[in-house]
């Protein structure tokens, strides 16, 4: 990957039209470390997403690299030069193929002309390889399944070869070996020194994969820290509004798992 990057986030406010979504959110990706975003539905955690990447752009508040750019100040291009992001839901183009598919990602490299790219067929045949995909690139998009759609897309994503990977819900329509295989290779990026923010449902899958964990209710960040201390039974319970039991395995791993259903929990008056 390029070179390693740290992403600040300080106070964004991020609204729709005049409807404020994420409200005075401060948060970093550090390089080398998986930055876990958990919440309930509808909390803010894909709108915060998007926000760092800048193409949502914050109605208050800045973003800030590590070397010190402000990305108020990058256009487009630039931005896509330092950040990936794999969306949640994407179109399926026709008529185009799995390597047209994963080559996007080269897109903020290539020279005016869009063909100067020396180092992009090798990185790109790197990308399908890591994501599993290598022997469908010379097959139409159009004809491959969700899941192998879902990894594909992930494929262009590491073709864009930045130092920051955003990732929404990157294990979505994936059977579980396929889950567990995005996960590495969510892990083998952070090892490789890049910073990694990802959008996960799965809190089992949550806590085993972060470094550091951010819990997000009504557009609030309300705990940032190390998984064991934002990941508690009554955080969580709160945040969801079940009650849900929070224990650590023979392995050491954290195992939560709602205990009732139906059953509201309230926070204290």
């Amino acid at each position: 990957m390029t070179d390693p990057q740290r992403l600040s986030a300080t106070d964004l406010r991020l609204a729709y039209g005049r409807r404020d979504v994420v409200h005075d959110a401060s948060i970093t990706l550090e390089p080398g470390r998986v930055t876990v975003l958990v919440g309930p539905n509808g909390s803010g955690k894909s709108t915060l997403l998007r926000g760092l990447t800048s193409l949502h752009r914050p109605a208050d508040g800045a973003i800030v690299y590590g070397d010190g750019t402000l990305a108020a100040d990058l256009n487009e291009r630039q931005l896509a030069q330092r950040v990936a992001m794999l969306a949640q839901s994407r179109p399926t183009p026709s008529g185009v193929t799995v390597r047209e598919i994963v080559e996007y990602g080269r897109f903020p490299h290539r020279g005016r002309l869009r063909r100067r790219d020396p180092e992009g067929a090798a990185i790109v045949d790197r990308a399908l390889a890591a994501t599993g995909v290598a022997d469908l690139a010379d097959r139409p998009v159009a004809e491959v399944s969700g899941g192998q759609r879902q990894r594909v897309w992930l494929a262009s994503c590491l073709a864009q070869h930045t130092g920051i990977v955003l990732l929404d819900e990157p294990t979505t329509y994936l059977d579980l070996r396929f889950q567990i295989e995005i996960l590495d290779i969510v892990r083998e990026l952070a090892d490789d020194g890049v910073a990694v923010g990802v959008v996960l449902h799965d809190l089992d899958q949550a806590a085993d994969v972060a470094d550091d964990a951010v819990l997000l209710v009504d557009g609030r960040i309300v705990a940032s820290g190390a998984p064991r201390e934002v990941l508690t039974a009554e955080r969580l319970s709160l945040a969801y509004g079940v009650a849900i039991d929070v224990a650590t395995d023979s392995d050491g791993h954290l195992r939560i798992r709602p205990t009732r259903r139906r059953r509201r929990i309230h926070a204290a008056a």
